[in-house]
């Protein structure tokens, strides 16, 4: 007898549909799984569902079936009699070749005679309906027949080029601090790409000579702004070589305090960097004249050259530079000796080509020499206006603070030389008086930058006269007139109105007294705008310094205050703010109360601020009061302190009042 169970109720031959079950009572689902299987045989996406299960298969003991059909399958029971339709219970011939003919098992024992003939099919033909699943996507389906996602590696699989954009967004502290997590990072964070800026003024304290040489070794030839400023750890000779063999293609190089570096290390870079076009020497003792000579041979695109307090240098090698270098535009030469050799005044002479100028402390710098580099050696003169007749001077900044041998004549050549002149610094040139700055003033309408300390011969006309009329004065933002013991409120007025744009003013030790105070809170009134939202916060817009001026009193230190925090309701309007306020520097009795004030304004805390000045200033007419002698002088000391005691609650509240322990009363029963 054959293995084979024939059912009772054979399936009809000629039609693919299956007859109904007769003498058995209907089961829903035996039914429901017929109906799957018969459905399933009708696609012709099957035919190779007999393939061999691979060993490395991660499915159960369970048979499990998966495809995607590309073909247009009709729905069961539409195939006519007789079809070719493949299937696992169709008794017609299939379409493919070599695939047997399966005869339909009995119902008893479907389920496992099902998956017996499916492992017999052949899979010798491929389908070219049919396109299987993926093998990433049928290595990750679980027994359960959910899809599990494979780790997706970021950072691996992200391109060279993110990976270091992304980490050029640190700065070199970091990126050191990251190059130690693995080998992969430390490639990257050490890329070049990362160090075309490398500035080690975060770090030059901390950082070890053998990590700053590493640093640079790797990253040489793609650092082109180099700043090692203080950097006293580059003392070896290798370690300095390192930076010369490695640094190729320098553009900005700031060696500023390098006291360690040698003579022949600093020729050897400056040598092999052509492109150079700022540099920085300042304080370094090996800068020499010889060292001006090769910057004036190899560095022709050098524009901006800082040799300020190199003593081993003196003013014929600032001579090779200007000449050698043409487009050198700014020359920072403080406290360097020699100034007074004509042949060098006549080299800047020539060349024309200095935009800012620093001279500051050149005590040998002269008349003579001083006129040669303005206008020249023995110029033609206008008889009309007995001026030299000479092209103007492209300065923008000149300073020449503490020249001492410097006198009003040799300063007032620069009338009518300098049109485009912004900044001039005179400080502790101490010999100036009016006539030095009168025509420089008409003749400067750009100039924003005035500094005049320690020159006692100025008067008050210089300030009404000349400065508040001057054609710079609506452009003048910075004024420094300290120690300049005969100004006093006559000529600080005309100035306060006149210069609008004024953003810091320096009048220490002057005679000014409560009026320029008054005018300067006037003038910040008047051109600034207010605002209605409350959430604003105001900015300081001027900055006044009055340490030491005696006639500088509380009246006027609370007419700053009273204005910082000034808030305007006009009649059946919404209330206003100030967007711009007055920073003050005065007598170190009040800055305290001062600071804390303009910190409560600065938070948009008006109220908090408005109450200090109230209490500030009834301490402080409580103290007038008590100083006076007479009847009452007990009753007013008792006043002052109490004054006192509360200007301190509000001082150190910081906007609040600080709160008072008050010992609870006993009660006696």
């Amino acid at each position: 007898m054959s293995d084979t169970i024939i059912p009772s109720d054979p399936i009809d031959e000629e039609s693919p549909v299956v007859a109904p079950l007769e003498g058995r009572p209907k089961d829903k689902r035996r039914q429901r799984l017929l109906q799957g299987i018969q459905r399933m045989s009708s696609s012709p996406s099957l035919q190779q569902i007999g393939r061999s299960r691979s060993s490395s298969s991660p499915y159960g003991a369970r048979g499990s079936l998966s495809c995607v059909s590309l073909a247009a399958t009709p729905s069961f029971g539409q195939y006519p009699s007789g079809s070719v339709t493949p299937g696992y219970f169709s008794n017609g011939q299939s379409s493919v070749p070599g695939t047997p003919a399966v005869e339909l098992p009995g119902f008893d024992a479907i389920e496992t005679r099902a998956a017996r003939k499916i492992a017999n099919i052949s899979t010798t033909q491929p389908n070219p309906t049919s396109v299987s699943l993926p093998a990433e996507v049928a290595a990750t389906r679980s027994r359960s027949g959910t899809v599990r996602k494979l780790p997706f590696e970021f950072w691996a699989r992200m391109p060279d080029e993110i990976r270091v954009h992304i980490l050029s967004y640190l700065r070199p502290k970091e990126l050191i601090r990251m190059s130690r997590v693995s080998k992969e990072f430390h490639k990257f964070c050490f890329d070049g790409q990362l160090w075309t800026h490398f500035d080690a003024t975060e770090f030059y304290m901390e950082i070890p000579a053998e990590a700053l040489a590493k640093i640079i070794l790797s990253a040489g030839p793609f650092v082109k702004d180099l700043n090692i400023r203080g950097c006293l750890q580059i003392e070896h000779f290798k370690r300095a070589e390192v930076i010369v063999t490695s640094c190729m293609n320098l553009i900005n190089a700031t060696l500023e305090g390098c006291r360690n570096f040698q003579r022949a290390t600093l020729h050897n870079l400056i040598r092999s960097n052509e492109k150079l076009a700022n540099l920085n020497l300042t304080s370094m003792t090996a800068v020499t004249n010889s060292t001006c000579k090769i910057i004036s041979q190899h560095c022709p695109q050098l524009e901006t050259l800082n040799v300020s307090w190199c003593k081993h240098m003196d003013a014929r090698g600032v001579k090779m530079v200007v000449l050698g270098c043409p487009r050198l535009r700014e020359l920072r030469a403080g406290e360097i000796k020699g100034f007074n050799n004509v042949a060098v005044a006549e080299a800047i002479f020539t060349t024309n080509n200095l935009e800012r100028l620093v001279l500051s402390g050149c005590t040998d710098l002269d008349d003579e020499a001083f006129k040669a580099m303005i206008h020249g050696t023995q110029p033609e003169m206008d008889i009309l206006t007995d001026r030299p007749i000479v092209p103007p001077r492209k300065l923008r900044h000149l300073d020449l603070s503490r020249c001492t041998q410097l006198t009003s004549q040799a300063v007032a050549a620069l009338g009518h030389l300098v049109p485009e002149l912004q900044g001039l610094q005179l400080s502790g040139c101490t010999s100036l008086t009016d006539a030095a700055l009168q025509p420089i003033l008409a003749s400067t309408p750009r100039l924003t930058h005035l500094e005049l300390e320690e020159l006692s011969e100025l008067t008050n006309d210089f300030l009404s006269e000349h400065l508040a009329k001057a054609p710079c004065a609506p452009r003048l933002e910075h004024l420094s007139v300290s120690y300049c013991e005969n100004l006093s409120d006559v000529g600080m007025l005309p100035v306060m109105k006149n210069c609008i744009s004024l953003k810091s003013v320096d009048m220490d030790n002057t005679r000014i007294g409560d009026l320029v105070l008054t005018e300067a809170a006037a003038m910040v009134r008047s051109r600034s705008a207010r605002t209605a939202s409350r959430s604003s916060r105001p900015c300081i817009g001027l900055k006044l310094i009055v340490y030491d001026c005696q006639l500088v009193t509380w009246t006027g230190i609370r007419e700053i205050l009273s204005w910082n925090a000034e808030i305007r309701q006009p009649c059946e309007s919404p209330a206003t703010y100030p967007t711009e306020i007055i920073g003050l520097k005065c007598f170190y009795g009040w800055q305290q109360t001062v600071e804390q004030h303009t910190q409560r304004v600065l938070k948009g805390d008006f109220a908090a601020a408005a109450r200090l000045e109230r209490k500030w200033a009834d301490y402080m007419q409580a103290v007038e009061e008590a100083g006076a002698t007479g009847a009452g002088s007990r009753r007013r000391r008792r006043r002052a302190r109490e004054a006192q005691m509360l200007h301190a609650d509000e001082e150190g509240g910081a906007g609040r009042r600080r709160a008072r322990t008050v010992a609870a009363a006993c009660v006696v029963m």
